[in-house]
This record gives structure tokens, C-alpha cells and sequence, in this order.
């Protein structure tokens, strides 16, 4: 007998839809933390406005075990219209790129985490 207790698993409520969104996250905290529901979502909305705000002034945002939200800046470049074949200027842009940490990564890949790479 093992003293490991099963991982609890997030239960996505479609599978067509596989997206975990702001208000179930919120339930999520509210049933595993114990937070009330106020608490629950404005901890969720105050956690998205932080990366949002950090990555619309050009910083990077780093989840230690969890991985790295960059901006990266694309040039412009000319692009092409696939149906009619005419040439399409693309014009200069940032786009936000994640970048997985190993832990993250080794977790995927079904190794089991030191205790606490997560805290």
C-alpha cells in the first residue's frame, strides 16, 4: 500500500470546448482553497491584470516551475493574398510567445516533480 494520495485532476466541463476559463478557475480556487467566491474571482482578475499589465509595458513575465510569457517584436514583411496572389504588406508587430519551464515540461512528459518545485 502507498501513502500517495491521487493527483487531483482539473475536469474540463466539454471536451469540445477544452478551455479553462476565468470563472472556472475562480471555482476552482473557491473549492480547493476555501476562498469565498468574491475572494476566488477578484484573486483571478487581479492575476490577469498583472501579466496583462506587464507585458503591455514590454516586460517579460516569468511563473517559476510554470514557464515565461515574452513579447516578441515582429518586423514588417510583405505577405501574400492566397487566393488572388497580390502582394499584401504585413505590417510591424508584438506578439506574446510562452516559453515552458523544464519542470513544466518533465511533468508533461509524465516525471514525477521534486517536492515543492511547485511553491
Amino acid at each position: 500500500m502507498t501513502d500517495t494520495a491521487p493527483k487531483e485532476r482539473v475536469i474540463l466541463p466539454s471536451l469540445e470546448t477544452p478551455t479553462l476559463t476565468k470563472a472556472e478557475l475562480a471555482d476552482l480556487l473557491f473549492d480547493r482553497l476555501g476562498l469565498n467566491k468574491r475572494e476566488s474571482k477578484d484573486m483571478v482578475e487581479a492575476f490577469f491584470e498583472i501579466v496583462h499589465g506587464t507585458l503591455v509595458e514590454g516586460d517579460d513575465v516569468k511563473l517559476s516551475g510554470f514557464g515565461n510569457f515574452n513579447i516578441r517584436r515582429k518586423a514588417p514583411r510583405p505577405g501574400r493574398n492566397p487566393r488572388t496572389g497580390e502582394l499584401i504588406p504585413i505590417k510591424a508587430r508584438n506578439v506574446v510567445t510562452f516559453h515552458a519551464s523544464h519542470k513544466l515540461k518533465a511533468i508533461v512528459q509524465g516525471d514525477t516533480p521534486a517536492e515543492g518545485d511547485f511553491e
